[in-house]
C-alpha cells in the first residue's frame, strides 16, 4: 500500500488458462483465476485466446480487456490475497493515520 490508499496494479500478464499474475505498486503479486467469469456475458470474448492474453492496465489501475470489459483492481486483490473488504480498508485507514 501506498500513503494515498489502496495499492494499484503495476504490471499484469495472462496465464495459462484464464488465470493472470498482478503486480502491486506495493510489490504485492500473486495470480488470479478468472475462470468463474469465462465463457459468460462478455467474457465469452475471452474464448478468443489472443484477446485474452493481452490485458493492459487503465490509468485508475483497472486490468482492461478492449473498451468492454474491465476488472476492479480492489476486487483483484481481494480474491489474490484471500482479505475481505474490511481488512483491506482497515489497511487504508491505518496507513491514512501514519500520514
Amino acid at each position: 500500500m501506498h500513503r494515498k490508499g489502496l495499492a494499484r496494479p503495476v504490471k499484469v500478464r495472462a496465464l495459462k488458462g484464464c488465470r493472470i499474475h498482478l503486480t502491486y505498486s506495493d510489490g504485492v503479486a500473486g495470480e488470479v483465476d478468472l475462470s468463474h467469469l469465462a465463457n459468460r456475458g462478455v467474457f465469452k470474448i475471452w474464448r478468443n485466446r489472443e484477446i485474452f492474453e493481452a490485458p493492459k492496465l487503465t490509468a485508475m489501475g483497472a486490468v482492461a480487456w478492449g473498451q468492454d470489459i474491465e476488472l476492479c483492481p480492489d476486487a483483484l486483490r481481494m480474491q489474490m490475497t484471500g482479505k475481505s473488504p474490511a481488512e483491506l480498508m482497515s489497511e487504508v485507514r491505518r496507513l491514512s493515520a501514519d500520514a
